[in-house]
């Protein structure tokens, strides 16, 4: 145990000046005894380092941060026809393919850095009459002086050089035949499902005292010994489906520019009818196109 002064001693309201000399250095000794931490804090190994700089927490900052994998170009809001297949005229293959369908798809606006903290383009498809549209949606499609659409999506862009004129129209050429793009879309939804449809649970014994439940959960959660609770995120039966997924590095087969159609290798997620953003791919090399360059310039 470490020495400590007395009570009395404590209480007295002396000062180091008037019990030393002035001219006397003040010295101080680092504590070098004591119980050591069994559990001593770790510093974090992804974040910190003495090459690497402080995050900061501004719009600017996180903006350079994602700069490398912020596209270069914008993406394009396409329609699910269904799927078919073509065969590869060297090798004989039967390749998979989805069909994805452009409906006038145009530039309606722009997300800037100085106003909004990041570069984006708002593109619209399709078409909507007038009377279905609200007043704030038929004059923001006014001022920018484009006809009012049915869907309305962003595509986030690296830098000003993304940014395509109000009004534009992205055709299918867009995309080029061999280039690799990233399809986003809902997936179907299934409504309430159990657990083997799920997340592929075997399912219970259909004896050995298993009666009316060979398709359910089971136990749920652990007992004293695991805190007697069911732990956050465990797989259980719920609502499956109508969800957000991306499928990436999806290669482009074929473009047809004069009916707007771009097949792209393997299946995309949702019923026919969806809606399919399609962006060039981020673990991808960026495709170098011609007419992107003089779009932007």
């Amino acid at each position: 145990m470490p020495p400590r002064l007395s009570r009395r001693l404590v209480q007295l309201p002396f000062s180091l000046g008037a019990v030393l000399p002035s001219a006397t250095p003040i010295t101080t000794s680092i504590r070098t005894f004591g119980i050591r931490s069994l559990n001593p804090p770790k510093p974090s190994k992804y974040d910190t380092g003495p090459d690497l700089p402080l995050l900061q927490s501004t719009q600017a900052a996180a903006l350079a941060r994602k700069s490398a994998t912020l596209p270069l170009r914008t993406g394009a809001v396409t329609i699910k026809k269904g799927m078919t297949a073509v065969y590869d005229p060297e090798t004989g293959n039967r390749i998979p393919c989805t069909v994805l369908q452009l409906d006038r798809v145009q530039v309606v606006g722009h997300k800037t850095a100085k106003v909004h903290g990041y570069w984006a383009v708002q593109i619209g498809s399709g078409w909507k009459h007038p009377s279905n549209v609200t007043k704030a949606m038929l004059g923001h499609f006014s001022g920018q002086g484009v006809s009012p659409k049915r869907h309305i999506y962003e595509f986030r862009v690296k830098d000003k050089s993304g940014l395509l004129p109000v009004g534009q129209l992205v055709n299918a050429d867009w995309f080029q035949e061999g280039q690799f793009v990233d399809a986003r879309s809902k997936t179907k939804g299934k409504g309430f499902a159990g657990v083997m449809k799920r997340h592929g649970f075997g399912g219970q014994d259909r004896s050995h005292g298993v009666s009316l439940t060979h398709r359910s959960l089971g136990s749920a959660g652990p007992s004293q010994g695991g805190g007697s609770r069911v732990y956050p995120g465990k797989k259980m039966a719920g609502n499956m489906g109508n969800e957000q997924h991306t499928e990436q590095n999806l290669q482009v087969l074929k473009v047809d520019a004069e009916n707007g159609l771009v097949l792209v290798k393997g299946a995309v997620g949702g019923p026919r009818g969806c809606i399919v953003r399609i962006q060039d791919a981020i673990k991808k090399p960026w495709p170098t196109f011609e007419q992107a360059t003089e779009v932007s310039k």
